[in-house]
């Protein structure tokens, strides 16, 4: 996959600077790369009822949703508080459902500096459909 995937991290780690993460200070910015080849971002946001909180990840996959997209091909996320910040279980999941079966998601996070990548099957190896 020839994806520029440096880019990606550029635009994941620009709207981290937008979360808001007034509890756990934890800063995470998300870059989704639709099959269409749009890209989405999003930011994680917090809840003083902590359940209603929402990930980088899903807010970015929300909006590709919300824009009419239904596959995803990648999803690069970053965090100036960690390197090699994989997505929660919830985002795996969610990230499961929307990439394509035949060629699954790409997860890119940094270490330092240099870009890593995860197929979504590796990281959720017994995802589920209906």
């Amino acid at each position: 996959m020839a994806k520029d995937y440096k880019k990606m991290l550029e635009k994941a780690k620009e709207v981290s600077k937008n979360a808001y993460a007034k509890y756990s200070k934890f800063h995470v910015g998300a870059c989704v790369l639709a099959s269409s080849g749009e890209e989405y971002v999003g930011c994680n946001m917090e809840n003083a009822s902590y359940g209603m909180a929402l990930c980088a990840e899903r807010n970015a996959i929300s909006t590709a949703i919300a824009n009419g997209e239904r596959e995803i091909d990648v999803v690069a996320i970053y965090s100036p508080n960690m390197d090699d910040c994989t997505p929660c279980g919830a985002c795996r999941q969610v990230i499961w459902e929307f990439s394509n079966r035949e060629n699954p998601c790409v997860v890119v996070t940094e270490v330092n500096g240099k870009p890593k990548e995860y197929r979504i099957d590796e990281l959720l190896p017994a995802g589920f459909d209906l």
